[in-house]
């Protein structure tokens, strides 16, 4: 499930090798025979939010997917980081791109990682400032559900499911905390 490493150099085109650089570094990479390139593969990050609604944040925000994979399936609104964002600002870049949702960002709920596909996802709470959503192109549809409503058996991904157990889960004990998970 991980990327395969690089083939070619980034600099100069040549095929790279893979082995261990002349740095003392202890793993293999793709290495460029002619300029010394080492091309390392470091894990992407996703960050999304979970954006609560009203006073007693008991109505969370859901996007079905428009996309693979899991096309039609239930996600919070999350995506790949870009590079020159924070993580907060990729958070609320994808809140609007996926959900077109106005929120005020609030702290880092869960961080997750998943290295089976080499991702690490970064979810935070968020208070959302209307009921109106205009989702984008990646998004079917962009809706509220209480904790029983949630469709269970049609959320798109694992880290999803967590974030949303967690959530729920500090809901009932009236406090927030900080949850590490890593999914194995």
């Amino acid at each position: 499930m991980l990327r395969p490493p690089a083939k070619f150099c980034r600099h100069c085109g040549t095929a790279v090798q893979m082995r261990l650089p002349d740095d003392g570094d202890t793993r293999e990479r793709a290495v460029c025979p002619a300029c010394g390139t080492v091309h390392y593969d470091n894990p992407l990050n996703v960050v999304g939010t979970v954006p609560a609604w009203g006073a007693e944040g008991d109505r969370v925000l859901l996007c079905k997917r428009n996309i693979e994979p899991r096309w039609g399936k239930w996600t919070l609104p999350a995506g790949f980081m870009e590079l020159g964002e924070t993580t907060a600002e990729g958070a609320l870049r994808e809140t609007d791109e996926e959900a077109g949702a106005q929120i005020e960002l609030g702290e880092l709920f869960t961080l997750m990682n998943v290295p089976r596909v080499g991702q690490v996802h970064l979810f935070y709470r968020a208070r959302l400032l209307s009921e109106r959503f205009n989702p984008g192109h990646e998004t079917i549809e962009a809706r509220l559900f209480r904790e029983d409503e949630i469709p269970w058996d049609e959320i798109a991904f694992r880290t999803v499911r967590e974030t949303l157990q967690c959530y729920f889960a500090d809901r009932r004990q009236g406090r927030f905390g900080f949850h590490t998970i890593d999914i194995v």
